[in-house]
């Protein structure tokens, strides 16, 4: 039997799960709260890197900023996007504003840009508002 980790979105911790239990609603041996919540995670600059190097799962990250109009106008996309994929994939955002040193660190030039990152590697990227489907798709062709 094969074992994932996966970190906790409520309290950043590292959870040891068997793959075979993926899909039957884990919770966290820590604060006890589901892993899979059907929602993008916010990331900060205290939790970005845990989340990005130690899940088992792809990471998906939306860099957005509030004052970006495609941002607002795909942020509905993105969450209903989070619910139809996990827990295979995990979703999450980060607001470039708050967190302007990781946005420069992966070289963000326009919002929204989306990363998907596996075992803490950027695999793919792509630029600018998509609908559900598109996410998912885009999602789907690089995994």
């Amino acid at each position: 039997m094969s074992t994932l980790h996966l970190v906790c979105p409520h309290c950043d911790t590292v959870n040891r799960i068997l793959a075979e239990r993926l899909n039957q609603q884990p919770r966290c041996g820590q604060c006890k709260d589901r892993l899979f919540t059907g929602h993008p995670l916010e990331l900060t600059g205290q939790n970005f890197k845990q989340h990005i190097t130690r899940n088992d799962i792809p990471v998906v990250v939306d860099f957005w900023a509030a004052w970006c109009g495609p941002c607002k106008m795909m942020a509905p996309s993105y969450a209903q996007a989070a619910a139809s994929v996990e827990p295979q994939i995990r979703l999450a955002k980060l607001d470039t504003e708050r967190e302007q040193a990781i946005a420069a660190q992966f070289d963000i030039r326009s919002i929204p840009t989306l990363i998907l990152f596996k075992s803490g590697r950027e695999i793919a990227r792509a630029a600018g508002a998509m609908s559900t489907t598109d996410i998912v798709r885009w999602i789907n062709s690089h995994i």
